[in-house]
């Protein structure tokens, strides 16, 4: 059955204090929903959670989703958004990150079994790897390294997405893949690590430091707000037509690491010169 928004269901958010999973907690309390939060609070923190604290309708229970979930759960609706995704957070301990991807995950879809509730798993860009396509189309496989240091979190994502579409056959769970490119907004971590962020960060230095880009800056990318990412989850979910693959979330432009550079120095007023 399908909870409409403006409702008494019950969602359950995993990795909600985080960058992303605290706005998609306001989103939900804001239409009406019960909130769960489940969050081991590795990368996610409770300053993300401050407002929705003083809400009744919001519980936060600290817990790491590679460890079975608490008794008696039932919910309406999940919504995973735990694991680290900037390289140096995901790589500080590979092996948990993998753990959260594939056991996690499967805790998750048990749950969505037994509530039959509809999960939707956030996934990532990652999968395509180091494409040989640009744009990629969700058609497109990838070229991937299952056995590089960023596998953990590549390679991660991808069972988790064979889990979802097995459950989705084996057992009748109604899944949504969502994978997500570049998302950017307030909140993100000074030491997220990745382009946005670390430009932003080095920008506003008061010591000036060159502005770093890897290469020769020409290579683009995407990049989505994070309210605008929110809304294209909420959306997805939301829809009554089951979907048998995943669905890239994003924004159909791309732009330059040169280009983007050139906006944050203009944005901040920044001085330093591009390294």
């Amino acid at each position: 059955m399908t909870i409409p928004a403006n409702s008494s269901g019950t969602a359950l958010v995993a990795g909600g204090a985080g960058f992303l999973g605290s706005y998609l907690c306001e989103r939900l309390i804001a239409e009406g929903w019960r909130v769960i939060c489940v969050d081991n609070l590795h990368t996610g923190t409770l300053e993300n959670l401050d407002d929705l604290s003083r809400e009744s309708r919001f519980s936060l229970i600290e817990a790491d989703i590679t460890k079975p979930l608490p008794d008696r759960l039932h919910v309406d609706r999940i919504y995973n958004l735990a694991c680290p995704v900037s390289p140096p957070h995901y790589q500080a301990d590979p092996v948990h990150t993998l753990l959260t991807n594939v056991p996690g995950m499967r805790n998750l879809l048990e749950l969505a079994r037994t509530s039959e509730a509809r999960i939707l798993q956030t996934s990532t860009s990652e999968v395509y790897g180091d494409p040989a396509q640009h744009p990629q189309t969700e058609a497109y496989w990838g070229n991937v390294n299952p056995t590089g240091v960023r596998a953990c979190y590549d390679e991660g994502k991808r069972a988790a997405e064979t889990l979802c579409f097995d459950y989705k056959r084996r057992h009748g769970v109604s899944v949504r893949v969502a994978r997500v490119f570049n998302t950017y907004g307030p909140r993100m971590r000074p030491d997220d690590g990745r382009i946005v962020s670390n430009l932003v960060v080095q920008a506003m230095a008061i010591c000036g430091k060159p502005l770093t880009i890897y290469g020769s800056g020409e290579q683009t990318r995407s990049f989505c707000y994070v309210t605008d990412l929110i809304e294209g989850l909420s959306r997805l979910i939301a829809l009554d037509q089951e979907i048998d693959m995943p669905v890239n979330l994003g924004n159909p432009e791309e732009f330059s690491i040169n280009e983007l550079a050139a906006l944050v120095s203009a944005m901040t007023g920044s001085t330093s010169e591009v390294n």
